[in-house]
């Protein structure tokens, strides 16, 4: 297990790696590049299960989408959720880091081009964010399970802030940290590998974070909190995932 210590610097709105010791966003990569195709197929063209009963309909009562809304849709994967909210008819713009992920995306989400543009990305990338800036700003953004993917949190967040309309809304979910977080630390930030879907080709990296440190990150860049859900799996009392709505306030 690697350590990750994190620190804000003076103005709180960016985090300094403090143990050199760190995966980067480059290394995180490869895994994901590995696991490209793999995904996309495990995932259909419908998402699995875990993704359509438990993620899905809370996310989408977070981000309470209308017809004509203009979003962005952060780590996509294989492009599934662009494709439900472009049935509501929805403008997507979405981005992956792995150019696999957004191969394959644009292949399968290939009859919504229309309504769906694919960019290969560095969510930890402040101006790789913004140069997928619009005529106009986004309504809303989303992240499906991939906060915790992420090896550095605050250029997604300010890039999100900055690509936002006034009161538009972020939605995130990720594993729920007070539960299922390595070695028993809660408080502790850490990265450590595992396996997302059973049989994937290679671990991939893991980015524990705090809810204090998420929470944190989300405030400094200008967010305010004004949706949350905690969900439960198979009838268990501890939830899993958290799922996050945040507003941008002016």
């Amino acid at each position: 297990m690697l350590a990750l210590r994190l620190a804000w610097n003076e103005k709180g709105d960016a985090m300094e790696e403090m143990d050199t010791c760190v995966v980067s966003s480059k290394e995180s990569l490869v895994a994901w590049e590995a696991n490209a195709d793999f995904w996309d197929k495990r995932m259909g063209d419908e998402s699995n299960e875990f993704h359509r009963e438990i993620v899905r309909p809370y996310t989408d009562c977070l981000m309470d989408v209308q017809p004509g809304d203009f979003v962005l849709d952060v780590a996509c994967g294989n492009g599934n959720y662009s494709k439900h909210l472009a049935e509501q008819g929805v403008r997507v713009v979405a981005f992956d880091y792995s150019e696999k992920m957004i191969k394959n995306a644009k292949r399968r989400q290939a009859r919504y081009a229309d309504l769906i543009e694919f960019h290969s990305r560095d969510a930890t990338d402040y101006q790789q964010i913004l140069s997928l800036r619009k005529e106009r700003p986004f309504d809303k953004a989303v992240a499906n399970m991939a906060v915790m993917d992420i090896s550095l949190l605050p250029p997604l967040y300010m890039a999100v802030y900055e690509l936002l309309k006034d009161d538009g809304v972020f939605v995130f979910s990720l594993n729920h940290p007070c539960f299922i977080r390595p070695g028993g630390d809660y408080l502790e930030a850490c990265v450590y590998k595992g396996e997302a879907i059973i049989g994937q080709p290679v671990e991939q990296y893991y980015f524990h974070r705090s809810l204090q440190e998420l929470f944190n990150c989300c405030f400094s860049c200008g967010f305010v909190i004004d949706g949350y859900f905690e969900e439960v799996i198979d009838g268990s009392e501890t939830p899993i995932i958290v799922i996050i709505r945040l507003k941008k306030i002016k």
